[in-house]
């Protein structure tokens, strides 16, 4: 067996010695090697512009963070855990039982102490920390643990499916140890106790809905929250790790990252997230602290494929693949071509493959869009889009080489990205939706599994085939990372063929802070955990 062994940085300067499963050795994300970053093609995973040694931490004050959108819940059973949809929220009101460190490139304990695999990855044997409890004062044991993993899988949320299809049982013999035996093998299995299913709630928190109540075991509670404005976090006395230095997080909802961006650099808040090109830029400039987290197909357009949609057509979704020339929309929409890629992953990614993404070709998108026409096809497509200023230059790149080929695109901008949300996954009221499917390198088979297997809940009604189906759950049995990124290059051929979404490229998500922050901690998808930060 392979263990898990505690490995957490501390307050108060303890070290624990640590073990931890890594990803392939091989990888070009991994590690903390932005300190020195000097421009955008220098940023890879980790802290950036953060001192090895920040110094003994002040208590007292409010960290306020802007955050990028507003969650509609604070329940990890329905909210995708990451930075841009609550995740950083959720973090510190539930914890996670492990955690992914960027600097080692692995996954460690958090809330546990160690997690053992069997030689097939298809049993996993997690041991919980003692002392751990929910801020109602209930213990987080085993039976809390099967309890809350059992009620994230019946609640249906976004990642259930995956959970669902991949746990066959949950035990806990003591109050102390939960063995989960899965249903395939799945090697990277550790990595999904670091983000929803790892987020434990409280048996008294209630069922999922208007009766839910956020009780968890992180280092925060939820104090008020008033929807559309802001949310505040207060510090708990009981927290298992020593009380948080600060005394509350308040998170503000602005309606645009500018007018976030603006407000920090005037000092009006602490934290907020960047990740559009030239937003990055200007944090490098001013060597503001932060954590990356490169982020595959983060800058992608859906195509609603659904029943009735032009997208249904795989000529019109060939079309819309031919007719666009990526350099040229990113060049419109941020002034550099730095993140422009037709693949999933780009070239700084360790799953980046030679299987190429097909070249423009206005002159075949022509000929398909005339036959669908001649076929009764009217040109006409909705595309939303978000609100932000470079998305809105974007759009009409987009749509200017749509309409170049037959097509007549209807470009709607959404006020907020509430609202762009709403219009793309809940009512699905679109026939291309500007997204981002948001792969990382640690352990892309997630995202991959819920947005492009037939099986997810992040369709949203984007083609799926057999195809895929296979060369997914291939990738994610395999123990073998070249294995891997030879199934990495099928799975891009197939993306070629299919076209169940254009790949515009990536974005380096930066969630920065001003200078007087000290003390985050980072973890998976961008998210933060704030128990042991602290303003100078």
């Amino acid at each position: 067996m392979t263990g898990f062994v505690a490995r957490r940085p501390l307050r108060l300067g303890a070290v624990l010695t640590a073990v931890a499963i890594g990803l392939a050795a091989c990888s070009s994300g991994g590690g903390d090697g932005n300190t020195d970053a000097a421009g955008l093609g220098t940023l890879r995973d980790g802290m950036i512009n953060v001192a090895a040694d920040e110094g003994a931490p002040h208590d007292g004050g409010t960290l306020t963070y802007g955050a990028f959108s507003e969650p509609t819940s604070l329940d990890p059973a329905k909210t995708i855990a990451a930075v841009t949809t609550g995740g950083v929220e959720m973090l510190n009101i539930y914890g996670s039982l492990m955690r992914y460190d960027a600097a080692a490139d692995a996954v460690v304990p958090q809330m546990a102490t160690a997690l053992d695999h069997d030689d097939a990855f298809s049993t996993w044997t997690l041991t919980l920390r003692d002392g751990v409890d929910f801020s109602d004062g209930s213990p987080l044991d085993a039976a809390a643990v099967k309890a809350s993993q059992e009620r994230f899988g019946a609640a249906g949320g976004p990642d259930a499916a995956l959970w669902n299809d991949n746990v066959a049982a949950i035990d806990a013999p003591d109050p102390h140890t939960v063995v989960y035996t899965l249903a395939r093998p799945w090697p990277g299995f550790a990595h999904t106790l670091t983000s929803g299913a790892g987020m434990i709630v409280a048996p008294a928190a209630g069922t999922p809905g208007d009766g839910f109540t956020p009780i968890g075991a992180g280092p925060f509670t939820l104090q008020e929250w008033h929807q559309g404005d802001a949310m505040t976090l207060t510090a708990r006395d009981d927290y298992w790790d020593g009380r948080p230095p600060l005394d509350a997080v308040k998170i503000v909802y602005l309606p645009t990252t500018q007018t976030a961006m603006e407000t920090m650099f005037n000092g009006g808040i602490d934290m907020t997230y960047v990740r559009y090109p030239q937003d990055v830029q200007k944090m490098l400039d001013r060597d503001m602290p932060g954590y990356v987290s490169m982020t595959a197909a983060a800058n992608v357009t859906l195509i609603n494929a659904s029943p009735g949609r032009p997208g249904a057509d795989p000529r019109l979704r060939k079309a819309m693949q031919l007719a666009l020339d990526n350099d040229a929309i990113a060049q419109r929409a941020y002034g550099t071509a730095e993140f422009a890629e037709g693949e999933l992953f780009g070239a700084y990614s360790r799953w980046h493959t030679d299987v190429a993404s097909p070249a423009q070709d206005q002159e075949e998108a022509r000929t398909l869009v005339a036959e669908a026409k001649a076929d009764g096809f009217d040109g006409q497509l909705v595309m939303v889009n978000g609100p932000e200023q470079a998305k809105g230059q974007q759009a009409l790149a987009i749509q200017a080489q749509l309409d170049a080929v037959g097509f007549d695109v209807d470009s709607q901008i959404m006020p907020t990205t509430g609202d762009q949300i709403r219009r793309i996954a809940a009512d699905r009221d679109y026939d291309l939706g500007s997204w981002g499917l948001s792969l990382r390198d640690p352990d892309p088979f997630p995202k991959m599994s819920s947005a492009m297997h037939s099986g997810g809940k992040q369709l949203y009604g984007m083609h799926t085939s057999p195809e895929m189906d296979a060369l997914i759950d291939a990738f994610q049995a395999d123990p073998d990372a070249a294995s891997q990124r030879a199934t990495m290059a099928d799975i891009q051929r197939q993306i070629n063929e299919d076209v169940p979404f254009l790949v515009h490229g990536y974005y380096p998500e930066y969630l920065a802070w001003l200078q007087d922050v000290h003390g985050v901690v980072g973890s998976a998808n961008t998210m933060v955990l704030l128990g042991n930060a602290w303003k100078a």
